[in-house]
């Protein structure tokens, strides 16, 4: 098409013809003021044919071009002038020009008289027009015809027979001039196109350049078509977008139809737009698929949103139009058409059909998860995203609902939405997680059921556990500290006034956050346990046994949860945090029970010593018992609750592993000390002989001292007796045997674990003691007694029946 030159040469050529026009335009200039017609022509003509020039590139073909226009204003002023004076008629200046040598200057001196021919009214506007948008035909070249046809179409915009011209003819006339502008138009069109396809291969990315600066001279006529005022909705939907769609498509040429849709979307009516979505919609999949339809698609729909959100009154024709439906369909035909459309390409236009749902039927949840739906199943059979700007698509696809409805709960109700997120690679996972997590911080949004919180610790489990094939090392540490923060700010958000609700939130939480391993748990736990002893503090006052699955909100079912939670924290191990959260723990459960219930302040204790002992830290553990032992002695007086206290504090120590031998042997004492003091023989005896515990456990390095277990039992021997005494006394009778009958039982039981002190002598001089002390009994038998002790019998003989080393042991023990 253009020859090849360098850019000095293209100047030296610019500079010819910008000279060559200068020049005759002097002389032109003369003869229009010496009124000589025939030379004005002459050098208007040469004037002119500097403008066949095809060594110009269009950029500088524009400059030539606008020098040769100036110009020829000043001779359509000159032609307007003789012809209002007489000097010349208009029929004979339309004849005369059209003698000129070269076709390209006689078609621009007759553009220009037929210009002051249209302003004479002396033939009708719409007769001129077509005469002269056919002759136009006459030069092909592209860019010399793309000019000359705008020079055509800016001369005679103010002069079409629209309605309400001056111009305006009979009742067809509007017609006329919507024919001419769309004739000029696909004639224009044409030449474009066939810029691309001339001259060598190695060229077409110049050309495709060239013909990019060019456009704006073909979408002027859509602008002037928009600008007729006889062109109604009517026209529009019968006449034009069917003509306009049929020449874009047709065309063939990427660049040519991208541009043209996006004109055609930004110079019509929004009103047009919606009520002939049919019609320009199925142009779409028809278009090449090199052709950036998203883009274009995207726009439209962007374009009708903006109409609706500014528009509110319009928004029942969306409804009737069924836009909606049509947006949907259109895209899917794309995609479909368009089997190489990259990914990126088709979540971009879901991302628009999105955004154009939440804004025009923000109350239609169904229209989004459809959307989700689709770009699921677009999607479906690929692996995680790795192109970096689908990724952002998808963020972008995932943020639009949080940003319209400021409500995660909403998003939670869409099913497809998780289906979306699974898609996203690790890292853009925890992002869009942290989107998730700042809209509800932003909002304030309180999540208040156990299953919406199941839903939504779905959607963010990339922060709260390791996805599969992350890399913790490649973690930076800020970033994954932020992270975590982010979800312990989260969980302290949960929150229902219902306990048994809030309850079910709790252990909700509790499973997912239990699964982040070593390095999210210091984060995360402590957020459980406050919002977990925000809920005991609310409790305040109630118990209960803590059976099955559905069980009521309970200080004991919550403390079993935290306890749990906290030996978790434990094995990472983390004593200092763990530590601190047993304390927390202790503190409210003290505030809410210790005045009426002392017995849970024991439970506290307890619960505190057995973190010291799984923290290892003995110092704090014997500060423990020794604030249990002030607390037993300072404020519990009820005799029950002394004697719960107690088997707590035998239970508590008994577990106890890390005490040095001369910490042990005080504690001992001291509890030893306080089960022989209490107010009730019985209550003695029981707990003198719990205490035997203290001297021999199974474990590992545990303490193992016969004597002591010996000496504690035969105390409790002593206690015993001295109780059936005061009931000899107070009653008459001996009274029961029960409790020589449970101490022979812990004689049994240390039998077995092979304390060499308990012999089978021992044993049998205590049922020989036991059957005395019923014959001494002159009451009635006490049923219970005595089925316990037949019970017993039965256990002995058993074991000898087993034979082996268990047999041996018992078989000097006569039983019957």
């Amino acid at each position: 098409m253009l020859p090849d030159g360098g850019g000095d040469d293209e100047e030296r050529w610019l500079a010819e013809g910008i000279a060559g026009v200068q020049q005759n335009a002097f002389y032109m200039h003369r003869a229009l003021d010496s009124n000589n017609l025939k030379d004005a022509l002459k050098y208007s003509a040469q004037m002119l044919s500097e403008l066949r020039t095809s060594r110009l590139s269009p950029h500088k073909y524009y400059e030539l071009y606008m020098r040769a226009f100036d110009e020829m204003r000043k001779l359509e002023m000159f032609f307007r002038e003789e012809t209002r004076r007489g000097s010349c008629s208009v029929v004979d200046l339309y004849e005369l020009v059209q003698h000129a040598g070269n076709v390209l200057p006689r078609l621009y001196l007759l553009c220009t008289v037929g210009s002051v021919y249209i302003k004479s009214k002396e033939a009708p506007a719409k007769d001129v027009l077509k005469d002269l948008v056919e002759m136009c035909r006459g030069i092909q070249h592209p860019l010399r015809g793309l000019f000359l046809r705008s020079y055509l179409s800016q001369i005679s915009r103010d002069k079409l027979p629209d309605i309400g011209s001056e111009y305006e003819g009979d009742a067809d006339s509007i017609n006329d001039a919507v024919e001419f502008v769309l004739q000029n138009f696909i004639e224009m069109n044409k030449l474009w196109v066939r810029m691309q396809h001339q001259g060598p291969v190695r060229e077409k990315d110049k050309r495709g350049k060239e013909r990019n600066e060019l456009r704006d001279l073909v979408g002027k006529n859509l602008h002037v078509l928009s600008q007729i005022e006889g062109v109604d909705l009517e026209m529009y939907k019968e006449n034009v977008l069917p003509r306009i769609s049929e020449q874009v498509v047709n065309c063939k040429d990427d660049l040519a139809q991208f541009y043209l849709m996006d004109c055609i979307i930004q110079v019509f009516p929004d009103e047009y737009h919606l009520q002939t979505l049919e019609t320009l919609l199925s142009a779409f999949p028809q278009l090449q698929p090199s052709v950036d339809i998203k883009t274009v698609l995207s726009q439209l729909m962007d374009r009708l949103s903006n109409y609706a959100a500014t528009s509110p009154e319009v928004l029942p024709e969306f409804l009737q139009v069924e836009a909606f439906a049509k947006f949907s369909n259109a895209i899917g035909k794309v995609i479909e058409a368009q089997v190489d459309m990259p990914v990126v390409g088709a979540v971009t236009l879901y991302v628009s059909l999105l955004t154009f749902t939440l804004r025009v039927h923000p109350d239609r949840l169904d229209y989004v998860d459809q959307v989700l739906g689709a770009c699921v199943k677009k999607l479906s059979g690929k692996e995680k995203l790795e192109d970096s700007r689908a990724t952002k698509q998808i963020v972008a696809l995932l943020s639009a609902p949080l940003e319209k409805y400021s409500n995660i709960v909403t998003a939670l109700e869409l099913s497809n939405y998780p289906r979306v997120m699974d898609y996203l690679d690790n890292a853009t996972t925890k992002v869009m997680a942290l989107v998730i997590i700042q809209s509800i911080m932003k909002n304030t949004t309180c999540i208040s059921t156990s299953d919406k919180i199941e839903a939504l610790f779905d959607l963010i489990k990339g922060l709260i556990k390791d996805m599969d094939g992350a890399q913790d090392d490649e973690l930076d540490e800020e970033d994954f500290k932020e992270e975590q923060n982010s979800v312990a700010r989260l969980i302290h958000m949960l929150h229902n006034d219902d306990h048994d609700e809030m309850l079910k939130i709790l252990c909700t939480v509790q499973k997912h956050i239990l699964q982040g391993g070593p390095k999210r748990l210091p984060f995360t736990v402590p957020s459980l346990v406050f919002s977990a002893l925000k809920l005991v503090r609310r409790l305040q006052g109630q118990d209960g046994d803590v059976t099955g699955e559905e069980v009521p909100a309970t200080p004991k079912k919550i403390f079993q949860i935290l306890h749990q939670t906290i030996e978790a924290l434990q094995c990472i191990p983390c004593p200092e945090l763990s530590l601190r959260l047993y304390l927390q723990c202790a503190e409210v459960l003290l505030e809410q029970l210790i005045d009426s219930f002392y017995t849970s302040s024991y439970c506290v204790i307890a619960f505190l010593i057995q973190a010291a002992n799984d923290c290892d830290l003995e110092p704090v553990a014997y500060e423990f018992f020794t604030q249990a032992f002030i607390l037993y002695e300072e404020e519990i007086a009820d005799s029950k609750a002394q004697i719960t206290a107690l088997h707590l504090i035998i239970g508590t120590l008994q577990r106890m592993n890390i005490f040095g031998v001369e910490n042990r042997d005080t504690l001992t004492h001291k509890t030893t000390g306080y089960s022989a003091k209490l107010l009730k023989k019985p209550d003695q005896c029981r707990a003198v002989y719990a205490c035997s515990h203290l001297f021999w456990t199974d474990d590992q390095d545990g303490i193992m001292d016969g004597e002591r277990v010996l000496l504690c039992l035969k105390r409790a021997l002593r206690i015993a007796n001295a109780a059936q005494q005061m009931a000899n006394v107070s009653k008459g009778s001996s009274g029961s045997v029960i409790l020589f009958i449970e101490i022979l039982n812990k004689y049994l039981y240390f039998f077995e674990k092979g304390i060499p002190q308990i012999t089978n002598t021992v044993i049998q001089d205590l049922i020989e003691l036991i059957r005395t002390e019923k014959q001494n009994d002159s009451s009635a038998s006490d049923p219970s007694a005595e089925a316990f002790f037949a019970s017993t019998l039965r256990y002995i003989e058993f074991q000898k029946q087993k034979g082996g080393s268990i047999g041996e042991k018992y078989e000097q023990i006569k039983a019957s």
